[in-house]
């Protein structure tokens, strides 16, 4: 049944017998409908008139033959007073876990963040020596970390690690074949594989990381939790020329609109990258005075960890 009609008046029984699913996914949303209605102990009936849905196209999604809108399925999370990605998310979460994201919900945005400092302080593998000792650059294509993190290596007399460098050599593929031939999400778990890799190998570096990686959260919390981590920034026309400046035509190639793009991209991902513990601006600097703001920035933030400056 489509949203055309939702309140059709042939409603089903509480009683009616299952269809055949037709698919997993829908069987499996179906039964977080379904367990969550029992779970409070609502009939179907009373779900249907709070949802304002019929009983029969409740019925057919508890059954996993209802391919239910997101529209309507928001309903019934509303109705069912549960958010919308507890009947979608795949991932199987202990009730400890649901208990504690209740509670984050009620704290403030800086209590937020000192309950996670807390949490990692406890719970943390890494000391804050060893994060001291590794250095993650994050940022736009064109920001500079190739360059900048190179050149701070060479400063620092430790390894110069390019994430990118280390999907490529696990996956014997260049960046470009395996994002045609595997896709993103593919892309996203070899990245998260080759950070785990590079932290379980090397105890002290300088990283440059892939500028998209911020937008996977398992695998950015993990770099945060262990690696010191500064934000290169630029202005996007720097970021443009820069790319352009090192022989990639790519942005360019094809596409009028490539600045309005990057600006986008920039504006939608500043949130993350101001996650990291440091910020330099590497705009209108040459590579070389950009290197002398970052070891003062480093130098300045010595915190209480050992620093490898």
């Amino acid at each position: 049944m489509t949203d055309a009609d939702p309140l059709m008046a042939d409603a089903a029984p509480e009683q009616s017998s299952p269809q055949a699913a037709a698919h997993p996914f829908l069987a499996r949303v179906g039964e977080r409908v379904r367990m969550l209605r029992n779970r409070r102990g609502m009939t179907r009936r009373v779900l249907a008139g709070a949802a304002e849905v019929s009983e029969r196209y409740l019925a057919q999604l508890e059954t996993g033959s209802g391919n239910c809108s997101i529209v309507l399925l928001r309903r019934i999370a509303d109705a069912l007073n549960a958010p919308i990605a507890d009947l979608v998310d795949d991932r199987e979460h202990p009730i400890e876990t649901t208990l504690l994201m209740q509670m984050l919900e009620r704290l403030s945005p800086d209590q937020v963040a000192e309950a996670r400092n807390l949490l990692l302080s406890r719970f943390n593998g890494a000391t804050a020596a060893s994060r001291a000792g590794r250095i993650a650059l994050i940022g736009l294509r064109g920001a500079g970390k190739s360059t900048l993190g190179r050149k701070l290596a060479e400063h620092l007399a430790v390894p110069f690690v390019e994430i990118d460098r280390t999907i490529e050599q696990q996956s014997g593929m260049a960046l470009a074949e395996l994002f045609e031939m595997l896709g993103q999400a593919t892309f996203r778990r070899l990245e998260r594989t080759a950070l785990e890799t590079i932290l379980r190998e090397t105890p002290r570096f300088v990283l440059a990381t892939g500028g998209g990686l911020v937008t996977e959260p398992g695998t950015f919390e993990l770099l945060l939790a262990s690696c010191r981590t500064i934000w290169l920034r630029a202005a996007p026309v720097e970021h443009m020329a820069r790319v352009i400046g090192q022989g990639d035509l790519r942005p360019m190639a094809g596409d009028a609109r490539a600045m309005e793009g990057l600006v986008s991209i920039l504006r939608s991902r500043e949130p993350l990258y101001g996650r990291a513990d440091l910020t330099l601006d590497t705009a209108g600097q040459t590579p070389q005075e950009s290197l002398a703001a970052l070891v003062a920035l480093l130098e300045e933030d010595r915190g209480g960890g050992q620093p490898p400056i």
